[in-house]
């Protein structure tokens, strides 16, 4: 049966309403977004910095860029294309977020180096306090990019397609990713060491922390992009 005029009319100034506060919703959101990515590389450079070993992925990618012409920053670009497109082919669509991630940390980690933002730590205390800074600020930034729910990074959408098609638990599976991915870039000469070890745990608790004084719950839904466009076009409400 299909709808009267004035239903119509109803539905057409709901999507109407939608566009318009989804818009403003969205514009609202990228601030946060930036700044928590531009966080996020701030605090990937200083765990280099500390030089008493980095997250695996970090491992990884100072590993990969040792081998090859790319920067710290495009080697990071590069693997995460890769792994998005992974969890993409594993049934996890990407979201806008998902994109920036993958882009922008990588940008932001090359511009800091390159201007010189960060100070090299001159010694030993000066090089445990930085380690304990990217831990800091890595949490931090994690609530600030997760918060606008536009999508997780690329290494989570990795994560969780692995999960749905192996049936394996959360923990198994990201033990085995965060191990796969540092054996593979310690071989490749990336930087292990105690600052790994305190990466692993501390990065969990940091973030956790972060999302409580933040008041997110992590377990937010995250949309991707299709779902993105419906909001944009008004046909569904942007959370």
């Amino acid at each position: 049966m299909k709808d009267s005029a004035a239903e119509r009319g109803v539905k057409e100034d709901i999507i109407k309403s939608n566009f318009t506060e989804n818009w403003g919703r969205f514009l609202l959101k990228m601030p946060s977004l930036l700044l928590g990515l531009f966080l996020f590389a701030v605090g990937v450079v200083a765990n280099l910095y500390s030089d008493l070993g980095t997250a695996p992925w970090t491992v990884l990618h100072v590993g990969l860029s040792k081998i090859t012409a790319l920067s710290l920053g495009q080697t990071s670009q590069l693997v995460g294309f890769i792994v998005l497109v992974i969890g993409w082919g594993l049934g996890i669509p990407p979201g806008l977020s998902t994109f920036a991630n993958m882009y922008l940390i990588g940008y932001f980690i090359d511009l800091i180096m390159i201007w010189k933002i960060l100070p090299m730590p001159g010694d030993l205390m000066g090089r445990y306090a930085m380690l304990l800074f990217s831990v800091a600020m890595i949490g931090v930034a994690s609530l600030f990019y997760m918060r606008v729910q536009l999508g997780a990074g690329p290494r989570d959408g990795l994560m969780v397609g692995l999960v749905s098609k192996l049936d394996r638990p959360v923990s198994t599976i990201r033990t085995a990713i965060e191990v796969t991915v540092l054996v593979i870039g310690f071989l490749l000469g990336g930087p292990v060491g105690i600052g790994t070890l305190v990466n692993a745990l501390l990065m969990g608790p940091a973030v956790q922390a972060s999302f409580r004084l933040g008041g997110f719950n992590a377990k937010s839904e995250q949309i991707n992009l299709y779902k993105l466009a419906n909001c944009l076009s008004g046909r569904e409400e942007l959370p």
